[in-house]
């Protein structure tokens, strides 16, 4: 197992170093000038030129970069050019509100999709499996930006359930921030419930076709016995792949649908910071968001040695 878990380490080190080199450069090469910019066509050149001093914009880029990787790695995010704070407050601040947001998506997805996808796949060419799967197939199909205003029309204009948009804060008490963050997650959530309910099915028909389930049937366990201790065991995967990739989306991908329900997380930070021109939040938040997504694809790789043991004596 160690050496199994050191491999997976250093891939993911190599990976977040090569993740730097091209958001560093990618960010690099944009057009526009940060300095320029922020004090508008009519400054001066010579109070840009003092700008970009002062922002470190005018030393060569391997010092920049070092310097910026030196921060990351001490927690450093540096300070953000349009709000004249530390970025790792931003983060903090925002963090709060994209993590809640994405586990409780994350949680209903998962609470929708296993049981949809168990279903499906043990009445596989019935009705039910029928309209289960017509029914995930919309949920891919269907836009979540779309559903996102058709759950506010619903649950927040018509019925007035639910606010329409906005955080009140986790000061204002557990309930009224959850509330606040219900509609948005299930405008996350039931579009990737579809997906892994899909992909929960495909997996448990392979399985449910093996030698050793016709073995359990035969010794008399009962259908539902085998469907959860041994067939959604051995089909978890591909199940686990599909969940890990979700979170690191529904973390990192969440722009649009906090800007729907104008909610002040991660997503909305990175957009307000790209139209600014703020590199310093943009460079310090996407690199963030890259180790996270790096950091649960090797939760995922070490949940695969734990669910089939078989992977790490293949290591």
């Amino acid at each position: 197992m160690s050496a199994y878990l050191a491999k997976r380490l250093g891939i993911a080190a190599v990976t977040l170093v090569l993740a730097s080199l091209v958001v560093f450069s990618v960010l690099e090469i944009v057009p526009g000038d940060p300095a320029r910019l922020m004090l508008g066509m009519n400054a001066s050149d010579a109070q840009v030129e003092q700008l970009r001093d002062q922002m470190g914009l005018n030393a060569p880029l391997i010092v920049r970069y070092l310097d910026w990787i030196g921060g990351l790695l001490t927690l450093d995010f540096g300070r953000s050019y349009t709000y004249s704070v530390p970025v790792i407050d931003l983060v903090a601040e925002r963090i709060a509100v994209s993590l809640p947001l994405a586990l409780v998506a994350l949680t209903l997805s998962t609470a929708i999709a296993i049981p949809v996808g168990l279903y499906s796949a043990s009445r596989r060419g019935e009705a039910g499996d029928a309209v289960a799967m017509g029914a995930a197939q919309l949920g891919v199909a269907i836009p979540n930006f779309w559903f996102a205003l058709m759950l506010v029309y619903l649950f927040a204009v018509w019925l007035r359930w639910v606010p329409a948009g906005g955080f009140p804060g986790w000061s204002a008490g557990m309930w009224p921030a959850l509330k606040s963050l219900l509609l948005p997650a299930v405008a996350l959530a039931l579009p990737q419930a579809a997906i892994l309910a899909r992909v929960t099915r495909s997996a448990l028909i392979e399985v449910l076709n093996e030698d050793y389930i016709r073995t359990a049937r035969a010794k008399g366990m009962p259908y539902r016995a085998v469907l959860w201790r041994h067939a959604l065991r051995n089909a978890l995967i591909p199940v686990v792949t599909i969940m890990g990739l979700q979170f690191a989306f529904l973390l990192a991908g969440t722009i649009i649908i906090e800007n729907v329900f104008y909610l002040p997380g991660l997503g909305r930070l990175v957009f307000q910071a790209i139209t600014q021109r703020d590199l310093v939040v943009v460079e310090s938040v996407v690199m963030l968001l890259v180790a996270t997504v790096i950091a649960v694809n090797l939760i995922v790789d070490l949940t695969y040695a734990i669910v089939d043991p078989r992977l790490r004596s293949r290591s």
